[in-house]
């Protein structure tokens, strides 16, 4: 069984990964040598540590009848790979930023030579 969920992809991990830092949601019920287990199997890396918090947050809606709040909370986990191991998912995404940022610099460019 699994429990990795989804990679979890922000300014903040993308930065991380370049440095060899992971962020993955997983599992509630996952402990650490689970996720350590998970991790080195599906990617074939060698994970060196582990932090793991559980994020909790809540939507609160405000209606004629009360105040209504849906919690919801997961868990994630950041992960330190060996060196000079790189997990493919975060490179990609990485690349993709950079491209579209040169994107817009040219067409401000463009726009600003006008």
């Amino acid at each position: 069984m699994t429990v990795l969920i989804k990679p979890i992809i922000s300014e903040k991990s993308l930065a991380d990964a370049k440095f060899g830092k992971y962020t993955f949601e997983v599992l509630k019920s996952a402990d650490k040598t689970s996720i350590k287990n998970d991790i080195e199997k599906t990617f074939n890396v060698k994970v060196m540590g582990i932090s793991t918090n559980i994020t909790k947050g809540g939507k609160t809606k405000r209606t004629r009848f009360g105040i209504k709040s849906v919690p919801f909370s997961y868990k994630k986990a950041r992960v330190q790979l060996a060196r000079d191991q790189k997990i493919d998912i975060f490179e990609e995404s990485v690349s993709d930023d950079k491209k579209s940022a040169k994107k817009d610099k040219d067409k401000k460019d463009k726009k600003d030579k006008k």
